[in-house]
């Protein structure tokens, strides 16, 4: 895109909710007025209203608790039920901060309101920071009385600069890395000094409105015009709307459509590619997925159809080429597609995406899927059951496929139950999530016991639900422990009391139940004395359990928090552990298992292990810690080999998982380490490149990391490094980061160059790291953590 251009969306075509981020309070609260004298800390949430030209448009959000002052952060995603589509140009959204520690009475802390769109119709996006007026709940008519931006009389030196530290954010600002790190120290000093002179007479909310590809310019459904800005005397840039802009331009249709004409089949039949158009050929099947093919390259593909069928990866490609509306054209892509050469069952996945809405073409793709074994077909499970929404119908041949496969595995049943579970709550989907799970139970209800005396039908179902009763006691139970007063110690006794109560059906169960994390495995009940709290914000559960074969299983449950975005992530990084291994390589991944059991709620698998902030308190440095559990005088600093070798092999694989996949926010206390030296990442709030913090690094590499290696001149770091840039062995191939555009020693090169960079960071970073906020507002520590910026307490 040139500097001149200015690409958009348009506010209509946008077919999503309304999506921003509560993140946290700033400033010191007014001071309480309890009806006695007894001290008391707030409890306090925060309550969003959408205003449609100045009435109230749909239900009020609310966030959780939070107490944890006195900066309260929630830092919790909220979705209206309103969709951006829906929005007008007076759409404003009123945030009111209550506290209800007062007992019964809701005590109003105060309130402010923000217009989504600005004065140029643009809609809003990141981080903006609120002033509440204190006291009042916020006004969303048109003339609000509590408007959340401070009046430019009243703006100081530091709202000049958040307002300059959001456009940096949003990429507005040119980055300058030497002279960025002078500006952001420069900026703490203001804020002190500001923060001493005002006092606290104001209190703040920050709210974090989420970002397209594209600004996003308002414009009413149905219309195809903007307004333009009256023309002034200066040189203001008039907008103008184009109404030909995307559409296809006839000439071409018909150039494409001569050069299609099928009276030429006969002749393309023994058309061969000349050696240029080969290689233009090759260049197109290396195109990923997301990539969209030019006429030119359609019409390329097409003309040479005929000798393409024996390469099967050529397919999808073809396939796009197609002009579906043409019936002559879609009969015979048709026969061409049931006579090439077949496709692997990863291809499979693209044709059931919402590219394809040919039923022929999908139910193609079921056949491939037919040969994958349970293994592999549940490593594309999940992805498979979001493929149903791009179904014709209800019934669809891919929801057959996936219920009958569920008939012969337990585990794919129980597996594929809860991925449609979970999306019943979406109104768009909700009845075609609900039949796939209606022909799913009609189903294993028919079947008869095995002939292996398996348990029949009706007993295998119940099983299954006995899973949703489990969950649901837990979140009646999470709920009673949170509403305990106290400490962390008061709940974990409140917990064990819940549960070893004379009453309670949780300490063994009537009948075993089938994990919902692993159904292979029988729980028997949950064992009080083993079980307990983390200490976090939503207080997750450390349940241990009972199994059928005189063992126990450790899980977390959580309520309050979406582990959608977690489970995908760690679906990935099985995945990936998959194909490395199938390499002969195993990089030692802990893929722990994860299951969504609601949009906020779900189970994690517990791995024994210490957060690196833990054991830098404790040990000093992880060689310290490592050294206790596998000493060895002759072993390289004086650690075993084969513990050594293991934690630089898990340092690599998750350094070029983090960076393929994106993933942000990460600081010391969501990086773990097992004492075998397995290292593993946790909490995947922030992936594909979201991150708090303006200076993540390309590799998530910390100084404590490199120096358990011996440093960046040692042996050992030289192998994490080549562990860590092997083209052949990563097959981690994702669009613009593996870039697939570079040969095998291009991509060495690459990768190297991300690990120095990485590493240099780790070595003199720190400056920079201590000096920028993270998403808490809290200072970084300057010390053992330099480029993982740390953040808050995580389970």
């Amino acid at each position: 895109m040139s500097g001149n251009e200015f690409r958009f969306f348009l506010s209509c075509d946008i077919n999503l909710p309304v999506t921003f981020r509560i993140e946290r309070l700033e400033g010191k609260l007014p001071p309480l007025k309890p009806p006695n004298s007894e001290e008391r800390r707030p409890e306090l949430y925060v309550e969003c209203l959408l205003y449609i030209d100045g009435a109230p448009f749909g239900l009020p959000m609310r966030t959780r608790l939070e107490s944890s002052g006195p900066s309260y952060c929630w830092n919790e995603l909220i979705t209206l039920s309103t969709k951006y589509r829906d929005l007008t140009a007076n759409s404003q959204l009123a945030l009111t901060v209550f506290d209800v520690s007062c007992g019964k009475s809701e005590g109003v802390v105060g309130g402010a309101t923000i217009h989504l769109f600005n004065m140029k119709k643009q809609l809003k996006t990141g981080k903006h920071k609120l002033r509440l007026w204190s006291g009042k709940e916020a006004d969303g008519s048109i003339n609000t009385t509590t408007p959340g931006k401070v009046p430019k009389e009243e703006r100081g030196e530091l709202e000049r600069l958040e307002k300059l530290v959001n456009k940096y954010e949003r990429g507005q600002i040119q980055r300058v890395d030497w002279l960025d790190r002078l500006a952001f120290k420069a900026m703490e000093k203001i804020k002190e000094r500001e923060s001493i002179k005002n006092g606290s007479s104001h209190v703040y909310i920050v709210v974090d409105f989420c970002s397209f590809e594209h600004r996003v310019v308002f414009q009413e459904s149905g219309a195809n015009f903007l307004i333009p800005s009256p023309i002034a005397s200066s040189n203001e840039l008039v907008t103008v709307w184009d109404p030909e802009v995307g559409k296809i331009n006839p000439s071409e249709h018909k150039q494409l459509k001569l050069a299609r004409s099928l009276t030429r089949g006969i002749i393309d039949r023994d058309l061969k590619p000349s050696s240029t158009e080969r290689k233009s050929i090759q260049r197109i099947l290396k195109y990923p997925p997301t990539r969209t093919l030019s006429g030119e390259e359609k019409q390329l593909l097409w003309k040479f159809r005929f000798s393409l069928m024996s390469e099967k990866r050529a397919l999808t490609k073809f396939l796009r080429c197609v002009e579906w509306s043409d019936v002559q054209e879609a009969k015979q892509a048709l026969e061409l597609m049931g006579k090439w050469e077949t496709i692997d069952v990863c291809d499979a996945l693209e044709l059931l995406s919402s590219v394809f809405e040919s039923e022929e073409v999908r139910a193609y793709a079921v056949t491939v899927l037919e040969r994958a074994d349970d293994e592999e077909l549940q490593c594309y499970l999940l992805q498979l059951v979001q493929a149903l929404r791009f179904e014709r119908s209800d019934k669809s041949r891919l929801s057959h496929f996936l219920v009958q496969r569920s008939l012969r595995n337990i585990e794919l049943a129980s597996f594929l139950r809860w991925y449609v579970r979970v999306e019943l709550h979406d109104p768009s989907y909700a009845r075609r999530f609900y039949s796939t799970y209606e022909i799913l139970q009609e189903s294993m209800l028919k079947l008869g016991a095995g002939t292996n005396g398996d348990e029949d039908g009706f007993k295998l179902w119940q099983s299954l639900e006995r899973q949703t009763e489990l969950t649901a006691q837990l979140c009646s139970i999470m709920r009673d422990v949170r509403n305990v007063r106290g400490g962390t110690q008061k709940k974990i006794e409140k917990l064990r009391h819940l549960l070893s109560g004379l009453l309670s059906e949780l300490t063994y169960f009537d009948e075993p139940i089938r994990s919902p994390l692993a159904p292979g495995v029988l729980i028997t009940g949950i064992i009080p004395s083993e079980s307990s709290i983390f200490k976090s914000a939503l207080h997750p559960l450390r349940l241990a359990f009972r199994t059928a074969s005189g063992g126990s299983c450790k899980i977390i449950f959580k309520k309050g928090d979406d582990l959608r975005q977690d489970q995908l992530v760690i679906q990935m990084v099985s995945l990936m552990d998959r194909l490395l291994k199938l390499e002969n390589l195993d990089l030692h991944l802990t893929p722990y298992r994860v299951l969504a059991t609601g949009h906020d709620e779900g189970m994690l698998e517990f791995i024994p292990s210490k957060s690196l902030a833990q054991i830098l308190s404790e040990h000093r440095s992880i060689t310290s810690y490592l050294q206790k559990f596998h000493p060895d005088e002759d072993g390289p600093f004086g650690i075993t080999a084969t513990c050594l070798e293991t934690f630089i092999k898990s340092c690599a694989g998750y350094s070029v998982i983090t960076y393929i996949l994106g993933i942000g926010d990460r600081h010391l206390d969501n990086l773990l380490l097992q004492d075998d030296g397995r290292l593993f990442h946790v909490d995947f709030g922030f992936i594909l490149g979201r991150d708090p913090k303006p200076f993540p690094p390309p590799m998530k590499l910390c100084k404590e990391m490199v120096e358990a290696m011996g440093g960046a001149e040692s042996q050992y770091y030289t192998r994490f490094k080549s562990y860590s840039s092997d083209p052949e062995k990563g097959i981690l191939k994702l669009q613009e980061k593996f870039r697939l555009d570079l040969d095998d020693e291009e991509s060495i090169h690459f990768f190297q160059d991300l690990i120095n960079e990485s590493s240099l960071r780790c070595n003199t970073g720190g400056s920079r790291a201590s000096s920028i906020l993270d998403h808490q507002g809290s200072r970084v520590r300057e010390g053992p953590l330099l480029c993982l910026s740390e953040g808050c307490q995580t389970t």
